[in-house]
């Protein structure tokens, strides 16, 4: 078993805090994907198929965002341990279609040495948003 460098628990908050002050961004999709090192393995959501590297990435978040007018996640609660952190987050979004949509989500995030997320496995039902967001206002 390799030993691997523990990022103090400060650096993990503010990794955190960047993931989710890059979904408010104007350049959201990428500033999202430069959040994960090139080799990350992504479940979103967990029991849907893995999303491997940045081209993996870039097109499940960009597919998401054309679904918005407008989109945006808050981290609520940040919990640390090594190099891993549990985060509830609240997206709020207007659809294209004009409809405001609000979900939920818990995200496992695991950092490398470099301070870049290795593995994210997020738990939440795109289901009910996506039919909030597809419904004809």
């Amino acid at each position: 078993m390799s030993t691997q460098l523990t990022l103090s628990p400060e650096t993990i908050q503010t990794l955190v805090q960047q993931y989710f002050a890059a979904t408010r961004s104007a350049d959201k999709v990428e500033s999202m994907v430069a959040c994960f090192a090139e080799n990350t393995t992504s479940y979103d959501p967990v029991g849907g198929p893995a999303l491997h590297g940045h081209a993996g990435l870039r097109q499940f978040f960009q597919g998401i965002a054309d679904l918005f007018a407008e989109v945006e996640l808050t981290e609520d609660f940040i919990s640390i341990n090594g190099n891993e952190a549990a985060v509830k987050w609240t997206g709020r979004g207007v659809g294209k279609n004009g409809r405001a949509v609000t979900f939920e989500g818990i995200d496992l995030f695991e950092f490398n040495a470099q301070g870049k997320i290795q593995s994210l496995r997020a738990y939440w039902n795109p289901a009910a948003m996506l039919a909030e967001l597809l419904e004809v206002a």
